[in-house]
């Protein structure tokens, strides 16, 4: 290696000096202005005390960027790709006016972002996405809302309040949150919105509810209805499905035993009596909008016709059924009462003024109490409780939705 001149001014040997060994200062001290070197850190002749180092030490390092270093990881990771983009220029213009390390890592989260945020246009232009959302909700079986199926009871984390991801699908005769009792899948399209999912599900699901449980009587007053459905995110990924369930009044609270009454855990004595209930319900649930007699009577004519057509569908219903030993005396003493209904609103229906339909209207009403099918219901085996319908649990808060 070569060794650099010493400390100082340029200096000439004198020819008649004595000279030292080679790389050695001479062996007499230096006259004049120019002092010899000195070395405080240790340092020895022949070893540069600039250069590399200044005269106060080693000269710190330049500091990385850390928005270089998010960039890259965003990049990386392909984690919010347009994210990560913005990132990364923004550290390149800061690297060189600051003068900082890590212009390879704002490149390259750069170049990542980029390449991943086409990924992503073409995947969502492709129907991709679509893909990948079922193919994320078929390796989420049995820990995800998106795998609940009609008649699944399950448990999540959060209650049936607020958002919620994760079901722990539970045997229904334990102790669980919900009870699935339909789905309902959902056209393609832009994203609804909140309000319009929010509609379509009270809708929907309401109904769907009678043909999960065609027994009201056996539905505890604590159940109330909820739904699930999708967030603005799901859909962007595929999820176009609404999840209704039953679930306690109170989200915090529980259920015990499954509550589904249909075909699949009903005889065929009891599945055919509930058929022919259903039939009246169905009429029942049309009155007017008007309560009030004096104020529609045409309307409430109409819908006296409806109850009386209602009553001789299910009285034929009835009779054609063959019914158990035990059943056959209960059924048809109901059948018989049914049919004095019929008579009395179809008087109704033929009312030329209110006090004539209201004298009807009543009669029928009272043969057509709940109470008079009890006797029948115990026979088949049905639940023997009416459903007690107060309007404190009608206007409670109760039951609602849920978000995916």
């Amino acid at each position: 290696m070569s060794i650099p001149p010493p400390y100082g001014p340029p200096h000439t040997p004198d020819p008649q000096e004595p000279q030292g060994p080679p790389g050695q200062y001479p062996a007499h001290q230096a006259q004049g202005p120019y002092p010899p070197p000195q070395f405080p850190y240790g340092g020895q002749p022949g070893f540069a005390p600039y250069g590399l180092y200044g005269p106060y030490g080693p000269r710190p390092p330049a500091a990385v960027n850390g928005v270089a270093v998010a960039a890259l990881v965003l990049g990386v990771l392909c984690f919010l790709p347009a994210l990560g983009l913005v990132l990364g220029l923004v550290a390149l213009r800061r690297i060189k006016r600051r003068g900082e390390r890590g212009r390879g890592m704002a490149v390259a989260g750069a170049v990542l972002s980029s390449a991943g945020l086409a990924l992503w246009v073409a995947a969502l232009s492709t129907g991709v996405a679509s893909d990948v959302w079922e193919g994320l909700k078929d390796g989420a079986r049995g820990g995800s809302v998106l795998e609940l199926d009609k008649g699944d009871c399950f448990n999540s984390p959060g209650g049936l309040g607020g958002w919620t991801t994760d079901a722990d699908l539970v045997p229904c005769a334990r102790e669980h949150d919900g009870e699935v009792f339909a789905v309902i899948d959902l056209p393609d399209g832009g994203y609804p919105g909140d309000d319009s999912l929010t509609d379509t599900a009270d809708e929907r699901c309401y109904d769907l509810q009678d043909a999960y449980v065609m027994d009201a009587w056996a539905l505890p007053g604590h159940v109330d209805v909820y739904y699930l459905v999708p967030s603005r995110v799901s859909w962007r990924y595929g999820d176009r499905e609404i999840t209704c369930l039953l679930g306690n009044r109170d989200p915090g609270g529980t259920l015990t035993g499954s509550l589904r009454r249909d075909a699949t855990t009903l005889d065929a004595h009891q599945l055919a009596y509930l058929e022919a209930v259903a039939v009246l319900n169905s009429a029942m649930e049309q009155a007017p909008e008007a309560e009030s007699v004096e104020e529609d009577l045409p309307g409430h004519r109409e819908w006296a016709e409806k109850i009386a057509a209602a009553l001789g569908e299910q009285t034929g219903m009835l009779r054609e059924h063959e019914w158990p030993a035990g059943a056959r005396q209960p059924v048809r003493e109901l059948a018989a009462v049914l049919d004095e209904a019929r008579e009395e609103w179809t008087k109704a229906a033929g009312a030329d003024d209110v006090d004539t339909y209201y004298e009807h209207y009543d009669r029928g009403w009272e043969l057509t109490d709940p109470e008079d099918s009890v006797t029948a219901r115990e026979a088949l085996g049905l639940a023997t409780t009416p459903p007690a319908y107060d309007e404190e649990a009608e206007n409670d808060t109760g039951g609602g939705e849920m978000k995916v």
